[in-house]
């Protein structure tokens, strides 16, 4: 998969998120935004009618306390107390009039109408009290005819004009509610689409996002197939490199043995049959001859070493275990150290298996030679029905075995692998280092 189309759909996707988050940011701002004006409208409105219905309980208040204090000032018996309820009147009806400019400024223009025939009334009231104020001379006789006649019939009027002015309000309000509620219902409204265009968005990324899912899945999937195989083939790859470099090892030891070496031998011969048909005299052409004969015998040590370094011959001719033991012999006269091998006589076992542990061993004891400073190793080799282990542990200085990993412990561990085994390497510094494998064995 080339990276152009995963640049372009993960810019789509990013795209598709973004606008995603833009429009439900612009829901939420545009829903927070009506909600205010819904908050002020409704504010406003209950203020009004508030204002409203206190400036008409004042005037209402006004007309029925003015009546009270005209009733009081009819029946008042001394003078002093009339010009008192007089004093009174006067009173409310600066309040009722500061109540009436107040209603004045809260009313509507739909209520101009009802509002200066009350003003009308109020007025015609106040001088119809004024006049009756002045009569203090006739209190008595005009008494029962004020209190049933014209004070009853104009206060009775303006109540009605009161009441009619308030139902206005109570209707004006009700029409605010059932415009607070049309807008409430375009709220919804407009937030079910917003909604709506939100979610469709939100469907179509989330497809989007499931269908391009499914097609990196599908080609992860490939991939992964592909990382696959190729890891088998390396495998099977490295099986036969491992194989081939066994068989051309097997060919130049027979090679060494049967060619080069028996050549040597035969110059070995050939110069002790010179040496001893020299003349006494001779002794120029004697050590000559016995300098042949020794770089003889030192090529035929070196060719014989490097066979069994390459491929043993006793490993075929007498099994692994002899092989193992005289491998051991070689490294302690090497190098010093004290290798002990403690392993079971085995029965028959394939080629892979012997050439198997026999390098691993091999490599292992190279290994604590010349990296571990060891002082004696311990080779372990049973067999079971099922499978056959093979352990080398030294007391050397040991390392670091998660992070570091040479050639060496890379190829072991493929030459089990190969056989279907596991491989083990259990090392710390300063601990020793123990090299574990073990092979299933066909049944």
């Amino acid at each position: 998969m080339t990276m152009g189309p995963l640049r372009g759909g993960r810019k789509l996707l990013l795209a598709g998120f973004g606008g995603l988050l833009v429009l439900m940011l612009l829901a939420g701002g545009d829903a927070v935004l009506v909600l205010r004006q819904v908050r002020a409208s409704d504010a406003q409105i209950r203020d009004s009618y508030l204002r409203r219905s206190s400036a008409l309980s004042g005037v209402r208040s006004g007309i029925y306390q003015s009546a009270i204090v005209m009733r009081d000032f009819l029946l008042a018996k001394d003078q002093s107390v009339a010009q008192e309820q007089v004093q009174k009147w006067e009173d409310i009806r600066q309040q009722t009039d500061r109540a009436l400019l107040a209603s004045a400024a809260a009313l509507d223009p739909v209520e101009a109408e009802p509002l200066r025939s009350l003003q009308s009334e109020v007025q015609n009231y106040w001088s119809l009290l004024e006049e009756v104020s002045r009569r203090t001379g006739d209190r008595e006789q005009n008494r029962a005819s004020f209190l049933s006649g014209e004070l009853v019939r104009r206060r009775n009027a303006m109540l009605d004009l009161i009441d009619r002015i308030d139902q206005i309000s109570t209707r004006e309000l009700t029409a605010g509610d059932a415009q607070l509620n049309v807008t409430f219902d375009r709220l919804q409204l407009r937030i079910a689409l917003m909604l709506g265009v939100t979610l469709s968005v939100g469907i179509l990324l989330a497809a989007f996002t499931i269908w391009r899912t499914l097609q990196l899945e599908s080609e992860l999937e490939k991939r992964f197939e592909e990382g696959v195989r190729t890891q088998q083939e390396l495998k099977e790859l490295s099986a036969r490199l491992v194989s081939a470099q066994e068989e051309e090892r097997r060919a130049i030891s027979r090679e060494l043995h049967d060619e080069v070496g028996q050549s040597l031998s035969a110059l070995l011969m050939e110069a002790g049959n010179a040496a001893a048909i020299v003349a006494p005299d001779s002794a120029e052409v004697r050590r000559h001859v016995e300098s042949i004969k020794r770089l003889a015998e030192a090529s035929v040590n070196v060719i014989r070493n490097m066979t069994l370094l390459l491929r043993p011959s006793m490993l075929d001719d007498f099994g692994l275990v002899p092989a193992l033991e005289w491998q051991a012999r070689e490294v302690s006269k090497r190098t010093g150290m004290r290798v002990q091998v403690a392993a079971e006589e085995t029965s028959e076992l394939s080629d892979e298996h012997k050439t198997c542990i026999y390098r691993v061993v091999q490599e292992a004891l190279h290994n604590c030679a010349r990296h571990a400073q060891a002082r004696s190793v311990k080779v372990l080799v049973r067999q079971e029905p099922m499978k056959i282990t093979l352990s080398v542990e030294d007391d050397g200085r040991g390392f670091d075995a998660v992070r570091t990993r040479g050639l060496g412990l890379v190829g072991m561990e493929e030459r089990v692998n190969h056989l279907g085994g596991r491989f083990l390497v259990d090392s710390f510094p300063g601990r020793g280092t123990t090299v574990a494998a073990e092979l299933p064995l066909a049944s």
